[in-house]
């Protein structure tokens, strides 16, 4: 897992490269290095720890090359250590490269290398491959020929870029089931794992098939298939958004910024063009077995499109996580499996994609980045337009992916005649006045969350507690809590409690409760009566909860209460709720927010 950054150019591009690597810091940041051309010698520089350190550290800004490439690492194959990072360079120094992905084949290669000479300083699967280009050049006397070698030699996943001082002027990269694409400027060209390691430059941007390479000078940029060495013709992305709407603007992290940009990323999902929405409606509504795909706080998304599609539509769609799909699934040419990725790149879930379509089902997707792997790889396709999300901790994008989901069942109830229009428009105009009750209260009711937070800071376990659609709820703001603050939180379905969980209950477990208003009477009292069980046993409750039910100091330990909104809306509102509790917890812990240890933004490997 990393981000990769490149650039070739007619002046110094140094501070380019900067700019590019700490872009994508969030895509890993464990630790970083460059490789940079000065009069055809290649020099690098790599270190552990965060971008912006390794720059003043090691000076790079001083070091003046028109070449360079950058990247900043999540490890997977070996420990966080110099050695382990890159860029690695060959046995005679004549390449340096830097890799995103598994090389699956990294052993055999490995040992077939030392038996021939060379050296491994590191523990990566990675090194292999700059060894790999010098043998292989060493035989063609042509970098293109052993660069082909190589691509045709490993095995598994890869975004990979190389310089080389046989041809000081160019950058070489390819990909394989990692994103990786190229930006093209007037005498400056870039490489990246995403936008942001160019967007600041150009907005034009080249993105990368599996199997394509690439080869890039200040001038010019050609691309090739693998396969048959053609060239090919590859069309212009236009980004749509700049480097000012992924800055921070005046809040102390990206994530605070991002939760509170939610009104707005709601706003735009309901401005999605009903056409395609209806075309994704029609798969389902043709489709004898559907599923809903996704991992982490994606699979508690899925989880909640079970909910209400089953509450909505009369309809059940399991919810799958990405990784066990194809044990689980069954699938053929009559299923719809329907994906959700904020990155479009999610190793897992698109694995589950190509093995779907592999059996002949439909597939689509609601993602947040344009032109991303599964974007292009699936029948229909949403894109959210909820802007960059640089925090990787997932906030606006999850719930925007909510309201869709909504939508989307909505509609699948109107077509299937389960919902009247009446009541279709009521949903309609509660989703619509849902921007403005959530800009409310995070005016309103963030001062108290943030003291209740801080007060509550120092307990170490929690249970978060939701029945129906309040489980997926309560799951995915127990991850907020555990990736963003490092406490341990654990989400479960009320119903839970008498089997087993309320052994658990004593001084040391706190419980975070999600209560339905009443006009849910079901689920409102079936949630009172788990929080009864918890107060039988003495143990701490905070109950999340509606205004119309009033203070009740003998049901909670704490309250947090809330205006009264339509049942459709509170589960959304009360997620945001769960969104601040997680954040000011982990600013009363003094985490690191926006780069919490061991995470990244977009998990490209398997």
């Amino acid at each position: 897992m990393c981000g990769i950054s490149g650039v070739v150019g007619l002046k110094n591009i140094s501070n380019l490269l900067f700019e590019g690597i700490r872009n994508l810091e969030y895509r890993g940041y464990d630790s970083c290095g460059v490789a940079l051309m000065n009069k055809a010698r290649l020099i690098t520089k790599k270190d552990i720890g965060g971008v912006e350190e390794f720059y003043r550290k090691h000076n790079v800004l001083q070091l003046k090359s028109k070449i360079g490439i950058a990247h900043t690492r999540w490890a997977t194959h070996g420990k966080v250590t110099q050695n382990n990072t890159h860029p690695f360079t060959s046995r005679d120094g004549n390449f340096a490269l830097v890799h995103n992905g598994i090389i699956s084949n990294y052993r055999p290669l490995r040992d077939q290398l030392q038996k021939e000479g060379f050296k491994f300083s590191s523990e990566t699967d990675t090194e292999i491959l700059a060894h790999l280009l010098e043998k292989f050049y060493k035989r063609s006397r042509n970098v293109e020929k052993a660069f082909v070698k190589m691509l045709n030699l490993i095995e598994g996943t890869f975004a990979l870029a190389f310089i080389s001082s046989y041809l000081p002027e160019q950058i070489f990269c390819a990909k394989r089931e990692s994103p990786l694409m190229l930006g093209i400027g007037d005498e400056i060209k870039f490489i990246g794992s995403d936008f942001n390691a160019f967007i600041d430059h150009t907005k034009n941007a080249v993105i990368l098939d599996d199997g394509e390479y690439a080869i890039l000078s200040r001038d010019t940029y050609v691309v090739k298939n693998l396969l048959s060495k053609e060239e090919v013709t590859k069309p212009i992305t236009k980004i749509e958004w700049d480097s000012e709407t992924s800055k921070k603007g005046g809040y102390p992290h990206y994530m605070l910024k991002e939760i509170y940009e939610q009104p707005q990323t709601i706003s735009n999902a309901l401005d999605l063009e009903a056409s395609g929405l209806d075309e994704i409606v029609n798969l389902f509504a043709k489709s004898r077995n559907s599923y809903f795909l996704g991992v982490g706080t994606t699979f508690y998304v899925a989880k909640y499109a079970k909910y209400i599609f089953s509450q909505l539509a009369q309809e059940f769609f399991p919810s799958v996580s990405s990784d066990e799909f194809m044990v689980l699934a069954n699938v053929n040419k009559q299923s719809l499996v329907f994906a959700l990725s904020q990155s479009g790149e999610t190793f897992d879930t698109l694995s589950g994609l190509k093995y779907a379509k592999s059996k002949g089902a439909r597939t689509a997707a609601v993602v947040n980045v344009m032109g991303s792997s599964i974007a292009r790889l699936v029948d229909k396709v949403v894109l959210q337009a909820s802007g960059p999300e640089i925090c990787v901790i997932s906030t606006k994008a999850a719930l925007s992916q909510m309201v869709i989901l909504t939508v989307l069942a909505m509609k699948l109830a109107l077509k299937k005649k389960v919902m009247t229009r009446k009541t279709y428009n009521q949903h309609l105009r509660a989703l619509q006045e849902l921007p403005e009750i959530i800009q409310g209260i995070l005016n309103e009711r963030s001062g108290f969350i943030h003291r209740l937070a801080s007060k509550y800071s120092n307990r170490h376990n929690w249970l978060y507690l939701g029945r129906g659609i309040y489980y997926p709820i309560a799951l995915e703001a127990a991850l907020k809590m555990k990736e963003v603050a490092y406490v341990h939180a654990e989400g479960m379905p009320g119903g839970f409690l008498k089997h087993g969980t309320l052994a658990m209950i004593d001084d040391d477990v706190s419980s975070i409760v999600f209560v339905p208003p009443p006009e849910d009477k079901a689920l409102y009292e079936s949630t009172l009566h788990s929080i009864e069980e918890i107060r039988a046993r003495s143990g701490f409750v905070l109950g999340i909860h509606f205004s119309e039910q009033g203070k009740n100091q003998d049901l909670y330990s704490e309250e947090l209460i809330l205006p009264k909104v339509h049942p459709l809306t509170a589960p959304l509102i009360q997620l945001v709720i769960g969104q601040l509790f997680a954040y000011f917890t982990a600013t009363s812990l003094k985490r690191n927010i926006d780069k919490p240890r061991s995470l990244a933004k977009s998990v490209t490997v398997g």
